[in-house]
């Protein structure tokens, strides 16, 4: 008797997939079709199919090592777009049990194998400049910013892994998994990529559902609840009526207070400082991506005043817009996590004033000290001014603490200068 394991997806649900076993293909091709209740236009085909051993055994190593991305009540049914795709059919052609191919969709093959990177965003085929999307996205509900996954390894995998173990994630400004990668979140790939080894509880994915076509594409609204635990994910499907998926919904703020333990995500900047206000009042952990030059913004000093928030390890460069093409715009991780042996301390430059170069040092109209290029003087008692970097270079853990919770911005010769940070030597 032959025995086959093979991937099977519905023409109107491209974000999922079905993962199974049978003895004979076209049979078990024809039951998905003739499902009673099943839309005549949901067309199931094959995405992959292959020739195994034993499919019992297969398909159980299957539900183990995929658990997370099946849903908890229909097992049969997975998470899917072309990496994860790809991340299934690389683990059943590897397993000892796997036999021959007999089909995978070529198209999909070809999309997944082949990864091309625009790195210059072709804004002006869609007639816009970077000022007009920047203007778009100030405007918007929705700022469809992606980070991209090797930004959000890098800083979590900085922390100690003990910060998540039995911990409830919420990521509430994210796609769960959409049908193609532009649209999955980064942070939600990260945490169910390593769910196990990071020990989590249970990861909430919210995102809201309305949005401004800020790249001309096409404007799209969707809302949905995505929880995954243990054993596998849950779509919330019912909401109270009227509910938006923003992270300022009161459902959303219900679970933000009562369910969650660490909020991780890249919240929308045109509603930045709300955010802020939300998830720090909340008193819960965080790990978020703002604008580098938050650490000088009225709205936020406050903040890193009185220890509430301080910057993460890394700085953001590079982000993804919903056509996946690279996005220069300068951001920072900022979290309420202790932070342990900086790499970047090293940039500043503490020493005494006399050693500092003159041309790093010089003194405003009101003779308030403005020192650059991160050098900091360790013997000088009265208020000076720095650029942001030295703060996000962890300036406020070498014993020297803001002195206003506003912008300074120092004027020489009656010209007036770049904005700059306020600090003192405690």
């Amino acid at each position: 008797m032959q025995e086959y394991i093979y991937v099977v997806q519905a023409s109107l649900e491209p974000s999922k997939c079905k993962i199974g076993k049978t003895n004979d293909l076209e049979r078990r091709l024809k039951e998905y079709n003739n499902m009673t209740g099943k839309s005549k236009d949901n067309i199931y085909k094959y995405l992959f199919a292959c020739d195994v051993k034993d499919m019992a055994q297969v398909e159980n190593d299957i539900k183990k090592n995929f658990s997370l991305f099946r849903e908890d009540k229909s097992k049969e049914i997975y998470f899917c777009n072309p990496e994860l795709f790809m991340n299934y059919v690389q683990f059943i052609k590897s397993h000892k049990l796997f036999m021959k191919e007999i089909y995978i969709k070529e198209e999909d093959k070809k999309h997944i194998v082949k990864i091309v990177k625009k790195t210059t965003p072709s804004l002006g085929e869609r007639g816009l400049s970077r000022k007009d999307v920047m203007q778009k996205a100030q405007r918007a509900k929705n700022d469809e910013f992606y980070t991209r996954y090797e930004d959000v390894e890098k800083e979590l995998s900085m922390y100690n892994k003990s910060i998540w173990k039995n911990k409830v994630v919420f990521c509430n400004c994210d796609d769960a998994v959409d049908t193609e990668n532009r649209n999955t979140s980064a942070f939600v790939l990260y945490f169910l990529q390593n769910f196990k080894e990071l020990g989590l509880e249970k990861l909430i994915c919210t995102h809201y559902g309305g949005g401004l076509d800020i790249f001309n594409q096409g404007a799209k609204g969707y809302v949905f609840t995505y929880i995954f635990t243990k054993n596998g994910f849950k779509e919330i499907k019912e909401y109270p009526r009227g509910y938006t998926g923003s992270f300022d919904d009161p459902l959303s703020i219900k679970i933000l207070k009562e369910e969650s333990d660490i909020v991780c995500t890249n919240p929308p900047f045109s509603k930045m400082a709300d955010y802020w206000k939300l998830v720090i009042e909340s008193g819960k952990k965080f790990l978020i991506i703002s604008n580098t030059t938050n650490v000088k913004n009225q709205p936020y000093m406050t903040y890193f005043k009185e220890g509430k928030v301080r910057p993460g390890y890394n700085e953001v460069y590079w982000y993804l817009n919903p056509r996946k093409e690279l996005t220069r715009a300068t951001g920072h991780w900022y979290t309420n996590f202790p932070i342990k042996n900086r790499p970047s301390s090293k940039r500043l430059k503490i020493m005494p004033l006399k050693d500092i170069p003159e041309k790093e040092k010089s003194y405003d109209d009101s003779k308030v000290l403005l020192v650059d290029n991160s050098y900091i003087p360790d013997d000088y008692k009265k208020p000076f001014a720095v650029s942001v970097n030295p703060i996000l270079n962890g300036l406020l853990e070498k014993g020297y603490e803001l002195v206003n919770d506003k912008e300074y911005v120092p004027y020489v010769n009656g010209k007036r200068c770049f904005g700059r940070v306020l600090v003192q030597k405690i």
